[in-house]
Parts: structure tokens; C-alpha cells; sequence
């Protein structure tokens, strides 16, 4: 039976960082990403020796990133020093500072980090609401197009991680009806100080237009007359997957 393209960690793509919040480090980061491509390297072999699509072909968008969010808390857990996995249903943040909280269990507390994943470039995700916070993001990838043989569809793949403390004052907050759940989501001069010294891009750039890609960290150039759309040029619009 054919077998699925395996995804991987590129270690090129960790860019230098002045200092992860709550003693993490990067091979934390690196050994969760893994956990997690490892997993759909082992869950897709298995589905498609038997037939089966791909797990990322079959779970709806939200859902898959809501997963992947849980897959990612659990593994920071696992291998970071200080934080450990929330043990309150539905609480905040994610993660917590060990024995910071009764239980490790927390409804709403401070000393932690909020994990998401999405597949919107640059990370501007919906957050349950506006507050003071270390905020993680996952950016990722996923080859769903149907017309190309599963095992020769591109394998998940990380594209950026951001993590980041925030205020309340770098949110805003989104309208969604009568009917809706409201969220915030960090605007524009929001976007602009967590994307500061992210964790790991794999993806092209542009510097004149994307500068917080740029493994140099480089500004755009001066006199450019480049007419383009990027995010931060206005508010973005968030995803609507993650959890």
C-alpha cells in the first residue's frame, strides 16, 4: 500500500529568541511540533494501509485545529520545566505554572500560557476574551486537494509558532450577532508587538511587506512604492478554528 509523505521539524526555521516566557525553550518547542507530525505520520500510515483517507482529509478545519491544540498543550507539558497542562474543563490559560494553582486546576488564572493552533497565516486567532495573557500560536498547513493521490499530497506542516504576552488594551472585540459567542481577537498595533521575535517560521516572505518573517528581522525598505496586502495593513479578520 502507498504510504503518506512524512512531516518533519526543520530545525533551520528557529529563528533566535531573547527569552521564552516561564523557562521554556526550544526543544520544547521542537519536541511537541514533532509529538505532533509523528502522530500523523503514524495515524495516516495506519488509515490509509486500510483504506482510508488521511485524518486531515476527513476532520472539518475547526475541529482538526481544535485537536491540535490539545495535542500541543498536552506535549508542552510534558517536556517544559515549569508549566503543566490545565486540569480545570475549560479553564485559562492551557498551560499553568506548576503548583502556582491548587490542583494544577484553574478556571481563570494569570500564570500560564494559552496555546492555539490555526491555519491563518500570521496567527491572528478568536480568543474567548480580552485579557492580560502569554499568547501561543501555531500556524499550520494541510494539502487537502482532492485531485492530487493522497500519498503524494504534501504531509501536515508547522508554519509559524508566536508566543507573546499581550494586554487587554491590544484586543478588540468582535461582533457577532444576537446569535454569537463574542470573542476578541488582537488588532492591528496588537498583531504588530506579538508577532515580535517569533519562534519558527517555514514559509516564504516578502521583507518589504512582511518583515516580521524575515529571519534577519529586517524593516521595509525605504522608498518602496510595492502596492500590497499583508496582514496588519488593517485589522485582520480571525479564523474561527483553534478552541
Amino acid at each position: 500500500m502507498p504510504e503518506p509523505r512524512k512531516a518533519t521539524v526543520r530545525q533551520e526555521c528557529f529563528l533566535p529568541h531573547p527569552g521564552y516566557p516561564h523557562s521554556l525553550r526550544r526543544l520544547d518547542f521542537e519536541a511537541a511540533m514533532q509529538d505532533v507530525c509523528d502522530y500523523f505520520n503514524d495515524v495516516n500510515s495506519y488509515l490509509m494501509g486500510k483504506g482510508f483517507r488521511r485524518l486531515d482529509d476527513m476532520i472539518r478545519p475547526a475541529g482538526l485545529s481544535g485537536m491540535i491544540s490539545d495535542m500541543l498543550t498536552d506535549s508542552l507539558g510534558q517536556h517544559a520545566r515549569a508549566l503543566t497542562p490545565n486540569l480545570q474543563h475549560n479553564g485559562h490559560p492551557d498551560l499553568l505554572v506548576r503548583d502556582r494553582y491548587p490542583g494544577d486546576a484553574a478556571a481563570s488564572g494569570e500564570d500560564g500560557v494559552e496555546v492555539k493552533a490555526s491555519r491563518k497565516s500570521g496567527g491572528a486567532v478568536d480568543t474567548h476574551g480580552a485579557r492580560k495573557q502569554v499568547l501561543c500560536v501555531f500556524t499550520y498547513e494541510v494539502d487537502n486537494r482532492s485531485w492530487i493521490a493522497a500519498q503524494d499530497r504534501e504531509p501536515f506542516t508547522f508554519r509559524e509558532v508566536y508566543i507573546n504576552e499581550v494586554e487587554t488594551g491590544d484586543f478588540r472585540l468582535n461582533n457577532r450577532g444576537e446569535l454569537g459567542t463574542r470573542t476578541a481577537t488582537l488588532h492591528k498595533d496588537g498583531l504588530k508587538k506579538w508577532r515580535q521575535d517569533p519562534v519558527y517560521l517555514d514559509m516564504p516572505f516578502n521583507e518589504n511587506t512582511e518583515p516580521w518573517r524575515s529571519p534577519t528581522g529586517k524593516m521595509p525598505k525605504k522608498g518602496s512604492t510595492k502596492k500590497t496586502t499583508k496582514p496588519g495593513d488593517a485589522d485582520e479578520q480571525p479564523t474561527l478554528d483553534g478552541h
